[in-house]
């Protein structure tokens, strides 16, 4: 008997998705989702980038106050989000 969608052979490996294709097409080719270690190496090289900025020819500090706002800012989150993935839910 030919395998059919109600009825899989047996070699054949079934594709759990609890993602619809047609909402995300990306998860037809096996990818669907966030990558959370990318987006927080972002935030820290983020923030390291903000916090070079310090170093330039302005002589205000309101621009200090800014970059420094921002690049704790991102670090918290970081910070928040790795304290948050330790607790069991």
């Amino acid at each position: 008997m030919a395998a059919t969608e109600l009825e899989p052979a047996n070699t054949e490996r079934a594709l759990v998705s609890h993602v619809d294709t047609a909402e995300v097409p990306s998860a037809a080719w096996g990818w669907s989702g966030e990558s959370p270690r990318t987006f927080k190496i972002a935030a820290v090289v983020v923030a390291l980038i903000l916090l070079a900025m310090l170093v330039g020819n302005h002589k205000g500090r309101v621009e200090d106050i800014f970059l420094v706002g921002f690049a704790v800012a991102l670090l918290g989150i970081v910070g928040y989000d790795k304290i948050l993935s330790r607790k069991p839910r």
